[in-house]
């Protein structure tokens, strides 16, 4: 809850931002080489082989304590990762554990600071071996005797059964005493204990628990703890199409992801963290909402400048990698819906009243006021012309409506009688001007032809009800011309070729994984609840062994992309496990 690492099978650290999401990596062998930064632990390798993958991983529970196992030819020995939850600087914590045999061990740590630029000066303060480059410093504490070479930290010794070796790599301002020495043992009880503690709040016991719950989890450690801001990914430029361009930095507060997480979390009985997120909005927004960003850091920055990192080499080669994300500067109306939803559903679910997140809701309103009508970029972020894109204009009647149900119930003072008038007027040129009545369907923008997966979410919203058949009609129409021959759903058509689309950018993109998950909703609330109920179950398939899942589905390779693990892809599935239980879509 203020960074996160990413481990690979073979035991490696691939990708660690310190001291927080939106940081510089330390790890950054995910986009690049090892020479870039990570830390291998697991089974020492045979001269001039590669390390083995695990034969098997899992959390311990419902935590986020990552236990990896091998079995070796000289017997089985357990990894347990884990970061705990601290009001200090962040740790990495990794235990070694024999389970059976005696299985010689290597880690390997490679620091590598400045997204693995710069290589840090490594020495011995003590018996504590610290990496110091310009502000920073890593410190590694463990009992293990280590030794450097090749700019690399290396430590081989060997477990029997019920031996246990602890390694802690802690972050510290560089200019400061040097942190506590970490205590293992402690810290991992520490932690599993807050993780049991958690989930027990959890209000739903249906059918789907098991991801419901881990998606849950997912969600919680993507919030940053010390400003309650939630980020929509902990990594940068994972790729949407292996080898394009379409790789965006995610380390971010989005307002619309942050917002419909904060949804998600409010329906599963977490009322703590929309408490910390409308603090945080109300920090982020400030006095002047009439500059509302779709997004800011995770403290409420404003600057995001976009840049690339020349000297990696991408996942897989996918160039380039971005920092920042230059979509901060944008027009996307339909934040100011979600926004007002979240806000809505708080009050809804019994969160106390606050007046300045009221007044707030009243200013963003009499902001949409006067721009509801305007073109914007749109929910996608293109990088194109500006549209008046249907599902902006639907989102700000969400606004709106929700706006005027507050007032209605006491709860906010405002112009009833115009807001509504304002709710009917935008319902009306929606139905106007983003419908084509010979198609019988919904369309991305005003005038356009093309289909738009967002569209999807016009019954969810309200906007119209389930059983209208221009609902229907748009369902029917995503499905047939927007779904992958697996039956997955794009977000909107991708140009081909080297021509840019509506987008403004080239090059194909995989099925968006939360567009999957509305098209499962639709279903159920069209009636077709078994149908609903096996896209549903296929896209819980799609998920890693760990219950993980990105932000696209690449349905030639048969796999996840984009950057991992992804808010917006975890919070439609605790939504479609919520409409589908309540449907009586399962079947067990």
């Amino acid at each position: 809850m203020q960074t996160a690492a990413l481990i690979g099978r073979d035991g490696s650290a691939d990708w660690l931002c310190l001291p927080r999401f939106d940081s510089h990596a330390v790890f950054a062998g995910l986009l690049g080489t090892d020479e870039h930064g990570c830390w291998r632990l697991g089974p020492a390798p045979a001269e001039g082989a590669e390390p083995a993958p695990a034969t098997r991983r899992r959390y311990k529970g419902d935590s986020l304590i990552l236990e990896s196992e091998w079995d070796t030819p000289r017997g089985t020995v357990r990894v347990t990762d884990f970061m705990p939850p601290r009001d200090g600087a962040p740790q990495l914590v990794r235990i070694v554990e024999g389970v059976s045999g005696r299985v010689p061990m290597r880690s390997a740590l490679r620091m590598r600071f400045s997204f693995g630029w710069v290589v840090p000066w490594v020495h011995k303060v003590d018996d504590r071996l610290v990496a110091v480059a310009g502000p920073d410093s890593v410190w590694l504490d463990t009992a293990a005797e280590t030794y450097g070479e090749d700019l690399t930290t290396y430590s081989d010794f060997t477990v029997a059964p019920g031996e246990r070796v602890a390694m802690t790599i802690s972050w510290q301002p560089s200019h400061k005493e040097p942190p506590p020495r970490a205590e293992p043992e402690e810290a991992l009880a520490t932690t599993e204990e807050f993780w049991r503690e958690w989930v027990t709040h959890c209000t739903y016991h249906g059918p789907y628990r098991e991801a419901v719950v881990r998606s849950l989890i997912t969600l919680k450690a993507l919030t940053y703890a010390p400003t309650g801001g939630i980020v929509a990914a902990p990594t940068t430029s994972l790729p949407e199409a292996i080898g394009g361009s379409r790789n965006w930095d995610y380390r971010f507060t989005w307002l619309r992801d942050a917002a419909i997480t904060l949804s998600s979390l409010l329906r599963t009985g977490y009322r703590e963290e929309a408490q910390a997120w409308r603090e945080w909005l109300l920090r982020a927004v400030a006095g002047d909402p009439e500059n509302l960003q779709i997004m800011y850091g995770i403290a409420g920055e404003r600057e995001l400048g976009e840049t690339e990192l020349d000297w990696l080499p991408g996942y897989e080669n996918s160039k380039p990698v971005r920092v920042g994300n230059g979509a901060a500067g944008q027009l996307q109306l339909d934040v100011y819906g979600e926004v007002t939803e979240a806000l809505y559903l708080a009050h809804m679910t019994g969160l106390a009243r606050n007046d300045h997140s009221n007044l707030l809701l009243l200013k963003l309103i009499g902001y949409l006021e006067k721009h509801w009508n305007e073109p914007d970029e749109g929910i996608w972020e293109v990088r194109g012309p500006r549209r008046h894109f249907t599902h902006s204009k639907v989102m700000a009647w969400v606004a709106v409506d929700r706006a005027v149900k507050l007032i209605e119930s006491g709860e906010v003072d405002g112009p009833l009688d115009r807001w509504r008038e304002l709710r009917e007027e935008i319902h009306r040129d929606v139905c106007e001007k983003g419908y084509d009545p010979q198609r019988n369907t919904f369309t991305q923008s005003y005038g356009s032809q093309e289909l738009d997966a967002s569209l999807l979410l016009i019954p969810q919203m309200g906007f119209l009800p389930p059983d209208d058949k221009r609902v229907i009609g748009t369902v029917e129409a995503i499905q047939r011309e927007l779904s992958t021959p697996d039956g997955f759903i794009l977000r909107y058509p991708v140009a081909e070729g080297e021509e840019a689309g509506v987008d403004g950018l080239i090059g194909e993109e995989g099925a968006f994984l939360a567009c999957s998950f509305w098209m499962a909703d639709d279903l159920a609330m069209i009636g077709r609840v078994d149908e609903a109920r096996r896209l549903f179950e296929r896209l819980l398939a799609l998920r890693n062994d760990l219950g993980l899942l990105a932000e696209e589905w690449d349905s030639h390779a048969q796999r996840q992309v984009g950057n991992f693990p992804q808010a917006f892809s975890h919070v439609p599935l605790v939504d479609t496990a919520l409409r589908l239980t309540a449907s009586g879509a399962y079947r067990g």
